[in-house]
């Protein structure tokens, strides 16, 4: 059999092999070691030179348009044989879908709820300065109750500090001691809020009473976390303010809230506390696990916070509270550590 036989005997059984047992078994007849096309290729030094020289090129020509032609019938074959696989009959693959987080759930639950209550939602900056975050909230300096927050304080450099800086490279311990003292200067001190609290003097600086608003947001605090603390997690302000705005306003649409978040059957109760920002303070827990979980922190607008956005405390009178989201969060789902809340695990937030 001559080349051109070879070529075309090749050609047309690998053009109808049907499977890949049959194409392997095509290969070791044209291209195995001793298939007639290799044998033709080992004899090439037997014949004469002229000979050889016409033979060998086409001989190596065929060899690599076999090769080639071997490939791919094989990545054809395999094609099919996947498609012959797929049972048309099979219900689709379910798209996998993405999930709200459940803190991100509860977060507009909770507005829709108060909104329902003619609450306006606003919201604040996470960097606050000292004066927002606690003097104009009745917590002057080295007042006892700043021990009640963590603060996260955050470096900033005056110009001054620059300045010199800028002019001297090499500090002197003298130096380090005036920046530090500018620095811990708390009139404008920066620092990450660590309640919602400080939008109460904002809105109020801005606005006239009668309102009523809630004020969601990311809060901090530098405090070792557990199953029912993180160093950062979410509040709900809330602040309502009118002529004649009492505990029982307060009550009643606390009381409202709790049983449209957790259902009728929810179990909480009132109790006396103390914050620096209201008189009387009081605090609101629900019951969880076999035993009262504090929730929400809230009480009367004491009178100097009045006095700091200047209004007049004879004739206006309000509540104010803040609730934790995180722990709200925590007793609806029965979670058994907030900690899960911010673990990035996906298996747990699609179950939401």
């Amino acid at each position: 059999m001559n080349l051109e036989q070879i070529k075309q005997s090749a050609f047309k059984e690998i053009e109808e092999s049907r499977d890949l047992k049959s194409l392997e078994g095509l290969r070791i007849k044209y291209l195995g070691r001793k298939s007639q096309l290799v044998e033709i290729l080992h004899s090439l030094k037997d014949v004469p030179l002229n000979q050889r020289q016409k033979i060998g090129p086409v001989a190596n020509v065929l060899k690599k348009e076999l090769d080639e032609l071997i490939k791919n019938r094989k990545a054809e074959l395999r094609e099919d044989e996947g498609s012959k696989k797929i049972d048309l009959s099979r219900p689709a693959q379910k798209i996998s879908r993405g999930h709200f987080h459940p803190l991100t759930i509860a977060e507009e639950k909770i507005c829709r709820i108060f909104l329902t209550m003619n609450f306006s939602v606003v919201e604040g900056p996470e960097i606050e300065n000292e004066f927002y975050n606690f003097d104009a909230l009745n917590i002057p300096p080295n007042h006892p109750a700043r021990d009640l927050w963590n603060t996260l304080w955050l470096k900033t450099r005056t110009d001054a500090d620059k300045t010199q800086i800028d002019a001297d490279k090499t500090r002197t311990k003298a130096d380090s001691v005036r920046e530090n003292l500018g620095r811990n200067q708390r009139q404008s001190a920066l620092l990450l809020r660590t309640h919602t609290s400080p939008m109460q003097i904002r809105y109020m600086e801005t606005h006239q009473p009668p309102f009523q608003i809630i004020v969601p947001g990311r809060v901090f605090r530098y405090e070792a976390t557990d199953a029912s603390h993180e160093i950062n997690f979410y509040q709900v302000e809330g602040l309502m303010v009118g002529s004649r705005v009492s505990l029982a306003n307060f009550k009643f649409i606390i009381e409202t809230f709790l049983k449209k978040f957790f259902g009728p059957n929810i179990k909480f109760r009132f109790r006396p506390s103390y914050f620096p920002f209201v008189e009387p303070g009081l605090e609101v827990d629900v019951w969880f696990k076999d035993k009262w979980l504090e929730v929400m922190g809230a009480g009367m607008v004491a009178r100097k916070v009045f006095d700091a956005v200047r209004y007049n405390p004879d004739q206006v009178q309000g509540f104010a509270f803040g609730l934790g989201l995180d722990r709200l969060v925590k007793i609806k789902y029965n979670l058994p550590d907030i900690r899960l809340l911010y673990s990035g695990d996906l298996r747990f937030i699609k179950q939401f």
